[in-house]
């Protein structure tokens, strides 16, 4: 029968049923003289892990490129160790033409509606359709953070195609 070499019980099957060690695995080192030592069977946390020298994972770095439109778009542009990445630089673009198109449709529909404030009837309908867009755009916006993390590489029409031309 054999026996564990970390607690020195007997073992039945792979694993040992007193600290959990598997058979035939080394015995860990003793902890350091004067560190706690946890009772048998206490849960002890995975050891921390080494940080990356390459950084954010692609995913959390392309969805972190709409997070405040342009301005995240053009740091991850000029940022090291992701300029270089092709799937990065294709959502900083997208998301910097996107943030540029939204501003630019709102700023002229809240030139229409400053324009229809005599007729009260436009500027309210003006008003209803400036609000639609901004949840629209709001959606999108949420929409492109979590489709991006999840690995989605979403194409939007007219400037998803400009995009991938300036990610080259």
């Amino acid at each position: 029968m054999p026996f564990c070499g970390t607690c020195g019980a007997p073992v039945e099957g792979r694993f040992c049923a007193k600290c959990g060690s598997s058979v035939g695995a080394a015995a860990p080192s003793p902890p350091p003289v004067g560190a706690p030592v946890p009772p048998a069977g206490a849960y002890a946390p995975p050891p921390p892990r080494p940080a990356s020298a390459a950084g954010l994972a692609d995913n959390a770095a392309s969805a972190l490129c709409y997070v405040l439109g342009f301005i995240t778009g053009i740091l991850f542009l000029v940022l090291e160790p992701y300029k270089n990445n092709r799937t990065i630089r294709f959502h900083a673009f997208q998301s910097i033409f996107l943030s540029v198109g939204v501003i630019l449709i709102r700023w002229v529909l809240g030139m229409l509606l400053f324009g229809m404030l005599h007729s009260l009837g436009d500027a309210f309908a003006l008003f209803g359709l400036l609000s639609l867009v901004s949840l629209a755009c709001f959606a999108l916006w949420l929409f492109m953070i979590i489709a991006t993390y999840q690995g989605k590489q979403i194409v939007l029409p007219i400037i998803g195609p400009l995009a991938q031309q300036q990610a080259r």
